[in-house]
């Protein structure tokens, strides 16, 4: 099967993201990539871009979003606790726009440091969205590596997979060969 990129990030992701939109899909195309997502952190602020400039080359754009996600609720401001990392893809329009409505309440209702959602949120607007576990910075990734908790790291991971459906959730697997610094 065709390898995709589904966890990529542009400049609209700051001090995370260099390429422009415009460089990413090129490079795509030169691959010979058929698709090609675009997930940044926090924000869908690219997604108009990436989707026209797939369509000018022929690439199939998957709109996503790398999330930012609270412990607990959005509104508790006064953790140290201050988010994990959630990766959302749009799997159709409803997906679209769920994914839409849950950026603007990240920033309205759940802003400390990041624009963060929360499981409440998750269970309202799940519908039409692939989640996966995202980085190191994910929540399972972070109980794996922190707390080598492996019951209760399946525990979320089923929690997960009931919020967004049997097929619609996933564990993101990275290579990490060529990226010294990464496991620190």
């Amino acid at each position: 099967s065709e390898f995709v990129h589904l966890h990529v990030h542009s400049h609209y992701s700051l001090l995370d993201g260099l390429p422009k939109i415009d460089e990413l899909v090129k490079a795509a195309k030169e691959r010979g990539f058929s698709a090609l997502a675009l997930t940044d952190h926090g924000n869908m602020y690219g997604t108009i871009e990436f989707y026209e400039a797939c369509e000018k080359t022929g690439i199939k754009p998957i709109i996503g979003m790398e999330a930012y996600l609270a412990p607990g609720s959005r509104f508790e401001k006064n953790t140290d606790d201050r988010y994990y990392h959630l990766l959302l893809l749009a799997i159709n329009n409803t997906g679209y726009k769920n994914l839409m409505k849950l950026s603007s309440l990240a920033n309205l209702e759940g802003f400390y440091y990041k624009p963060r959602l929360d499981k409440e949120l998750l269970r309202q607007y799940h519908e039409g969205i692939i989640a996966a576990t995202a980085c190191f910075r994910g929540e399972i990734p972070m109980i794996l590596r922190g707390e080598n908790n492996w019951e209760k790291a399946k525990k979320i991971a089923l929690e997960y997979q009931e919020i967004f459906g049997k097929d619609n959730f996933y564990l993101e697997l990275m290579d990490l060969l060529d990226q010294p610094g990464q496991m620190d």
